[in-house]
């Protein structure tokens, strides 16, 4: 069992979006939240997020906007950032 959390309908609307998975090793999160490119119907939640948001930043009009993104693992009370340059370098 796992449980994944959506809140990004308000992205556009300047408010802040998050993509919450929390559950046991071996439940599926990895896979829900990144999925494979190719099937495309085995896209995760991230890049679905990100194709949501991007084609609405391009169909805006009279709007400027900032995209900023942070991956964060939080596993055994360590945080590690999944986009940073070493991934296996613990946060404070």
């Amino acid at each position: 069992f796992y449980l994944v959390s959506l809140r990004f309908q308000g992205v556009t609307e300047g408010y802040n979006g998050t993509i919450f998975a929390y559950g046991q090793t071996g439940s599926g999160k990895s896979f829900t939240m990144q999925g494979v490119v190719d099937p495309s119907i085995q896209k995760g939640i991230i890049p679905r997020a990100f194709e949501h948001i991007f084609e609405s930043v391009q169909c805006a009009e009279n709007a400027k906007f900032l995209v900023r993104a942070s991956y964060l693992e939080i596993y055994n009370e360590d945080i590690r950032d999944l986009l940073g340059a070493d991934t296996k370098q613990k946060l404070e």
